[in-house]
């Protein structure tokens, strides 16, 4: 069985989170969406609200499964029996960033594999923090959320 996960801190989820997991459920057997804790970022919504937001992007996705993490992702990976780990990929920053990750990553996990997934141009602008920002100003975020979670993000 061929599982993956895709790990991050999903202050909010965003329309780019989704398309990555809706091209991962697409390749792999199993996809397990890990919301991970960054010691580095002060979050903008509780743990409980993010795993909600979580839950309700991929319940129309039948082999994904959400779950909370506060370790480091090669734990969770042996735990879990996945040797995949799904990147999102906007633009050669990301890459940068995602590349240096996956050197310490294979220190810790030989076994493991990394697979970048770039997004559509449609989603190259969206992040996490963009809509965390927008929405400290209380301008509307709907363009860059998943269509499930329009409406629904108070803090």
């Amino acid at each position: 069985m061929r599982r993956c996960v895709f790990a991050g801190t999903f202050d909010p989820v965003t329309s780019g989170h989704e398309e990555i997991i809706k091209k991962s459920a697409c390749l792999f057997d199993e996809v397990i969406v890990a919301l991970c804790v960054n010691i580095t970022k002060k979050a903008m919504f509780s743990i409980e609200k993010r795993l909600e937001f979580l839950e309700i992007v991929c319940k129309k996705y039948p082999n994904v499964k959400v779950v909370y993490h506060d370790g480091l992702l090669v734990d969770l990976m042996k735990k879990e029996n996945a040797t995949y780990n799904v990147r999102g990929l906007r633009n050669g920053k990301d890459y940068d960033y995602e590349n240096e990750m996956n050197f310490i990553n294979a220190d810790l996990m030989p076994e493991i594999v990394t697979v970048y997934l770039p997004c559509s141009a449609k989603n190259v602008s969206v992040s996490s923090t963009a809509v965390r920002e927008l929405l400290s100003f209380s301008k509307s975020v709907e363009k860059y959320l998943p269509k499930e979670l329009i409406g629904k993000l108070e803090k």
